[in-house]
């Protein structure tokens, strides 16, 4: 038999409306974003927005480099017009390093988006 891998941050994956999030804080988050988008308190709500941090590149081998990439959890136009990306994270993830550089990179690349950090 085989045993599968246990999650990165021990996260359990749930389903909701047919719809699978990586948490429970990821889907409870959604319901509530669900619900200012019903109340015309924001718009264009999304899920698993795909950003490029760092293009690929050859190296001096001619080896492919792929691209540094980063996926929110969600993306919407807030009420003052702003496009908005949100990552929900537990203190203990928030605190993962390599999320942290991606952040940074994020900011860096795409300065007129507000990231939003999201911690339940």
């Amino acid at each position: 038999m085989f045993k599968r891998k246990a999650n990165k941050y021990r996260n359990n994956k749930v389903v909701v409306d047919g719809v699978t999030f990586d948490s429970k804080a990821e889907a409870k988050r959604w319901g509530e974003l669900k619900a200012l988008q019903a109340a015309k308190m924001i718009t264009n709500l999304s899920r698993q927005p795909r950003f490029i941090l760092m293009d690929g590149y050859r190296d001096t081998d001619g080896k492919w480099i792929r691209p540094i990439t980063y996926s929110g959890d969600f993306r919407y136009i807030d009420e003052n017009g702003s496009d908005v990306v949100e990552d929900v994270k537990s203190w203990i993830t928030a605190r993962d390093k390599v999320y942290k550089l991606k952040v940074k990179l994020f900011h860096q690349r795409y300065p007129s988006i507000k990231f939003k950090e999201v911690v339940m």
